[in-house]
């Protein structure tokens, strides 16, 4: 009788072992999955996954039927939680934990940058770093060209998006030059902001007139109205 038992002991083992592997692959697929839904989110550049499934020391049966793995908590890349999930009768529910370091080609200073200079092409470069817990990385040159650094930055530092800004076009107060087109008609006056704003900022503008208009800042000292008032619209 022992020996029987031995022998199925053994036997349950061994059906369990390929079934345990399999779940823990079915884990890390997951998770990788999730990572590149999360790259293609942040706009990781040609980003890099290392993940590890944690093993857990409650041993895994096999199952009828096909685990399903759930999603538990993805926030955090070094730390995240899956379950795999048997739907069968004899089922069972696993959870596992992941830990992932994820690397990608993010922009970094390539000198020593004061702020409130807009950043030209010479002033960054792209550099593989880990991102695993930074989710303001940039990825792409062009999408850091013009705007400038908050504070002055060392030389080899990550830039990230929260530490740049838009410099002002407009400014309270400013002199500005309405234009409003349509088709090959443009017409042109003159207005006095009323707030400050960045390229694409919405601004409230005066008028010689008294007139105040919603306006979008288009250059320098330049705007265009958002509604076309009656009062300037061009010929027809």
């Amino acid at each position: 009788m022992r020996i029987e038992r031995l022998a199925a002991s053994v036997a349950a083992v061994l059906i369990a072992m390929p079934a345990a592997g399999q779940v823990v692959e079915q884990v890390r697929k997951a998770a990788s999955e999730e990572l590149a839904r999360k790259a293609d989110g942040a706009g990781w550049n040609a980003p890099r996954f290392d993940v590890e499934v944690v093993r857990s020391s409650r041993p895994v049966a096999a199952c009828a039927k096909a685990v399903t793995v759930e999603a538990i908590d993805t926030r955090q890349p070094s730390r995240m939680r899956f379950a795999a999930v048997c739907a069968a009768p004899e089922g069972w529910r696993h959870e596992f934990v992941v830990r992932a370091g994820v690397t990608a080609m993010v922009l970094v200073s390539a000198a020593e940058l004061p702020a409130a200079r807009p950043l030209e092409a010479a002033d960054v470069r792209l550099e593989r770093r880990d991102v695993s817990a930074l989710a303001d990385t940039i990825g792409a040159p062009q999408a850091a060209i013009g705007l400038a650094p908050k504070r002055q930055l060392r030389a080899g530092e990550l830039l990230r998006a929260s530490q740049l800004a838009a410099l002002p076009l407009v400014r309270r107060g400013d002199a500005v030059r309405i234009i409003a087109r349509r088709e090959q008609v443009e017409v042109t006056m003159s207005g006095e902001a009323m707030d400050a704003g960045a390229r694409d900022a919405p601004v409230r503008v005066k008028t010689a007139s008294g007139n105040v208009l919603r306006t979008r800042v288009t250059g320098a000292g330049t705007v265009e109205p958002i509604d076309l008032p009656a009062s300037i619209q061009p010929p027809p």
